[in-house]
């Protein structure tokens, strides 16, 4: 893709519009290609401009895809609190809603596992810090919610659940979805048929299921 001359953006406004298109770029090629295609280089090429652009907003990929992450537990959160808004649920209704959130924004279950394994590393403590106040407040309303909406389990179990629910789903999409040719070769081995974890949901909702009642008052 050819890149245009950089115009540096001068109110604040138009930085942040600009950092913004950059997201955007990284959240195409990560969905496209998964969250490893996402390099300084390809976000500038995506979004046509040249890499010295990116370079004035973002210190490294992983400042991005934090970036990302972060604005993926505030769409998590938003659809966990219209679902449960006045309503009440059981175990298993709280496992499948939470579950199915997160199975429609691949990308977050994609970088679940990455924050703490990657991206929280050789970044600038600020961009860290202020990727931890956003993921905890977007906590905060999901534990607000849940325990609204299951009053067997009180504040500290609802943030146990939702700890439960990140973890388990962190592991249970990198393991459900291998790159192509791993999973051929597990395919193609009865030995390793006890290996397979089968499919995110329903897994994820039988786990988080027998967690939330295990956790219920």
């Amino acid at each position: 893709m050819e890149t245009t001359p950089f115009r540096r953006a001068r109110s604040a406004e138009h930085k942040a519009r600009r950092a913004q298109d950059l997201v955007e770029a990284a959240r195409e090629l990560a969905l496209e290609h998964g969250v490893k295609s996402v390099t300084l280089t390809a976000v500038a090429q995506r979004a046509g401009v040249h890499h010295s652009a990116v370079r004035r907003y973002f210190d490294s990929h992983r400042d991005v895809l934090l970036r990302l992450a972060a604005q993926g537990w505030d769409r998590w959160a938003d659809e966990v609190v219209a679902e449960l808004h006045e309503r009440q649920v059981s175990s298993a209704e709280l496992a499948g809603l939470l579950t199915a959130a997160l199975a429609r924004d691949p990308l977050l279950c994609d970088l679940l596992a990455n924050v703490p394994l990657h991206l929280e590393h050789d970044v600038e403590v600020a961009r860290v810090v202020e990727f931890k106040h956003t993921s905890g407040a977007a906590i905060a309303r999901m534990r607000t919610a849940i325990e609204a909406a299951a009053p067997g389990l009180g504040e500290a179990a609802a943030l146990d659940v939702i700890t439960a629910t990140s973890a388990l789903a962190a592991t249970l999409w990198q393991a459900t979805h291998p790159g192509a040719a791993l999973a051929t070769a597990l395919e193609s081995d009865p030995g390793l048929s006890y290996l397979a974890v089968g499919d995110f949901e329903p897994t994820l909702v039988r786990l988080l299921t027998a967690t939330i009642a295990g956790l219920t008052r």
